[in-house]
């Protein structure tokens, strides 16, 4: 009798288990090869369904193929008890996991004795039914001396070998299973980074010669020619400090791409703090490295990118590489690719493989959160070590990641050896300080109102709100006052930043009032900045946004306070950046440094970084991860700890849109899968912080479904949605 791994397909083809494991152990082998565990990785998918081979499994998948329900039966339990007879011990885990999660080390024993105790027969069953048409899988590995070692004396090494080995396995079973059900092959990516070095090269040249000079280009050929010349160094950590404006995102894909030729890498990964900046980046890969009519190479994976809709083959192959990604070039958000490697659900973690032998570019570096530096640096630091993994961390403000413990032995690579002159001639602002006595809200107001163009930064709503406000009001000069925060639906805020950047290219004046959205990698250009006093490298990004093209002999930068109704002088930001704010009072102010000066950078880092109890923060984390707790792990580890809400409104500026969305938010409320209507609904939805909702606008929000609401109140058409008599924080 025929043993079966998967039902029927569309074209009445049947799965045998046997085909379904050896295809399963041929692509895990070929992924866990890449960082040295090819033969675990394989066994473990030989025996990862062989649990399917009893009776009752057998029975029950022909059952559940005539009803079109489910077989119900679990099969996890012999694989797992092979796993752990050939000796692989912690890594049986994968087996046990594969559909459900990692388990903590705790269920995983309940569920070895129960294999020997409780599911005995059929365990025994179903290996030596299936060990009869696969032998192999009585054959264990063994252990390579890393793992063994790893096993013995470094359990976070241990750890990150069960997720990359669980990955291997998930993503394999799961591209097997659907190469039978959709009878389509289903080929790696035929395309490595490596080979994208020319057409990067010849796309950027072609695209610098339809560009107008700029005075600053010339450091920015320098950083470029710099990004390349350290790519041919061997891997490991990399830092690239560079000052903002001096085209990173450019020199950051030249590093990585001719690393990966350098080394025979298989991709490079982008991750960036936020998607606004996510979406720029990927634009600006896509054209260079994308043509019309050429093989799709640059992913984009992140919440806010649409890949249920129909967007013909390109988005098709985009959903399909989003799985895995398995695209040769990919870029996403910190939050997407940290939580992935902290978690310990299998489609979160099926991609995790394809970080080994890859260049991982982390963007802004500055902006991953003080608490969760230890375990994220150590995870960072044993993907170097163990699975071919470089890592370069760009940032103009580049912490002093390597004071703290998972770095302090850990040799890295300057990108650009001696920053400091490069600062210097990028210098292209200078700071003043409207601090001491501070400004009142009016009287800001006025001042900047009086500039023809000028940037407003501030650190919270309802402060940006009131400015913009207050600016209206005194404008007497030509151009608009805009507006932008996340209180404005994204379709609202994207309209608002392309108005912007369009005043800008044609040098016409305005006034922009926003929180920090714009603060990183948002490529606005104006000749004053007002920047509410906050940590450094908030200040300093906000000073990117100044004098950007270098056209002025010098931009002006005004970081300020306020005085507030009680009469005392604030930057409203105290309650949001804590310790930091107090470390950047210490060494950057009026009679002190200014934010562009790396050396003092540095300084500010170390007090910021002890102030903030750094070292102590995340160890939690670190402990599940030595138990080998995944679960808990993965609960504690939470990239963004503001929790907010999803709002939908719709601006009367678009109205027409208005009966589609109430249609899309009946349909919602019916129960119809929210996947596609929850994407076609982003453009309309704004935030809002969970706690100033329940406090001060519960009767204006209706329940659709999960965390998102209707917004019932007004919404402004310049400012978004406002809630008056606040002062929560939202960016």
């Amino acid at each position: 009798m025929e043993i079966w791994g998967h039902s029927a397909n569309d074209v009445g083809e049947r799965h045998t288990l046997a085909d379904h494991l050896r295809g399963t152990e041929k692509r895990a082998r070929r992924y866990g090869a890449r960082f040295h565990a090819g033969e675990l990785a394989g066994y473990l998918g030989r025996v990862h369904d062989v649990g399917k081979g009893s009776c009752a499994w057998q029975n029950g998948l022909l059952r559940a193929e005539a009803s079109g329900g489910r077989v119900g039966i679990p099969h996890k339990h012999a694989g797992s008890h092979l796993a752990f007879k050939a000796g692989l011990g912690p890594l049986a885990n994968v087996v046990f996991g594969h559909h459900g999660g990692l388990q903590c080390r705790p269920e995983l024993k309940t569920a070895l004795r129960e294999a020997r105790t409780d599911h005995k027969a059929s365990v025994d069953e179903a290996i030596d039914r299936v060990s009869q048409v696969v032998p192999e899988i009585l054959e264990g590995p063994g252990l390579p001396s890393w793992v063994q070692d790893a096993f013995t004396s470094a359990p976070l090494v241990t750890d990150v070998l069960v997720r990359m080995v669980f990955s291997t396995v998930v993503d394999a079973d799961r591209l097997d299973t659907a190469e039978h059900m959709d009878a389509i092959a289903r080929p790696d990516h035929p395309v490595a980074a490596g080979d994208l070095v020319e057409r990067y090269e010849q796309a950027r040249l072609a695209r610098l010669e339809g560009r107008a000079p700029s005075p600053v280009d010339a450091d920015r050929a320098w950083v470029y020619e710099q990004a390349v010349a350290a790519a041919e160094g061997p891997q490991g950590i990399y830092r690239m400090p560079a000052p903002t404006g001096s085209a990173k995102t450019y020199a950051a894909g030249a590093f990585g791409l001719h690393h990966a030729r350098r080394h025979g890498l298989g991709r490079v990964i982008v991750a960036v703090p936020f998607t606004t900046i996510t979406e720029q980046n990927a634009k600006e890969y896509r054209d260079l490295l994308e043509a019309p009519g050429q093989e799709p190479v640059v992913l984009e994976h992140h919440s806010g990118i649409d890949l249920d809709s129909d967007g013909g083959p390109g988005n098709r192959w985009a959903k399909l590489a989003s799985e895995n990604w398995d695209a040769p070039f990919v870029v996403t958000t910190t939050v997407r690719l940290f939580e992935s490697l902290f978690s310990h659900k299998p489609e979160a973690m099926r991609r995790l493989h394809r970080l080994a032998g890859s260049v991982l570019v982390l963007d802004e570096v500055q902006s991953l959160p003080d608490r969760l530096l230890v375990p994220i640096l150590s995870m960072l630091r044993t993907l170097t070590e163990h699975f071919g993994v470089t890592v370069l961390l760009a940032s103009a403000t580049q912490p002093a990641f390597f004071d703290l413990s998972p770095f302090q032995d850990v040799p890295a690579s300057d990108v650009i050896e001696d920053p400091a002159p490069l600062y210097r001639r990028l210098a292209r602002v200078t700071y003043s300080w409207w601090t001491d006595p501070a400004p009142t809200r009016e009287e800001l107001a006025e001042h900047a109102a009086a500039s023809p163009s000028v940037l407003v930064v501030c650190n919270t709503t309802s402060q940006a709100q009131e400015l913009h406000e207050g600016i209206s009001r005194h404008r007497h000069a030509d151009g608009p006052v805009l507006h932008l925060s996340t209180r404005m639906v994204a379709r609202h805020r994207q309209d608002v930043l392309a108005q912007i950047t369009e005043l800008n290219n044609a040098g016409a004046p305005a006034a922009v009032v926003s929180t920090q959205l714009v603060e990183a990698g948002v490529d606005l250009d104006f000749p004053e900045v007002f920047r509410a006093f906050a940590p450094a490298e908030s200040l300093q990004q906000a000073a990117g946004r100044c004098n950007r093209s270098g056209r002025l002999e010098q931009g002006r930068v005004v970081v300020f306070d306020l005085i507030g109704d009680d009469g005392k002088a604030s930057s409203g930001g105290e309650f949001i950046y804590g310790a930091a704010l107090e470390a950047t009072r210490e060494h950057f102010g009026p009679g002190k440094a200014w934010p562009d000066s790396p050396d003092v950078m540095d300084a500010y880092y170390k007090d910021r970084f002890k102030y903030t109890n750094v070292e102590n923060d995340g160890q939690k984390i670190q402990d599940a991860r030595r138990d080998a707790d995944f679960p808990e792990a993965d609960r504690l580890f939470t990239m963004i700890k503001e929790v907010s809400i999803p709002v939908v409104a719709v601006p009367t500026r678009y109205a027409e849109d208005a009966e589609r969305v109430r249609e899309m938010l009946g349909l919602l409320r019916q129960g119809v899968p929210p996947g596609g209507l929850l994407r076609e609904l982003r453009p309309f939805t704004a935030t809002l912080p969970r706690g100033l909702a329940e406090r001060k606008a519960a009767g204006l929000l209706a329940p659709v479904v999960g965390d998102l609401y209707e917004w019932l109140g007004d919404y402004d058409d310049e400012r978004g949605i406002v809630i008056a008599d606040t002062k929560e924080y939202v960016f």
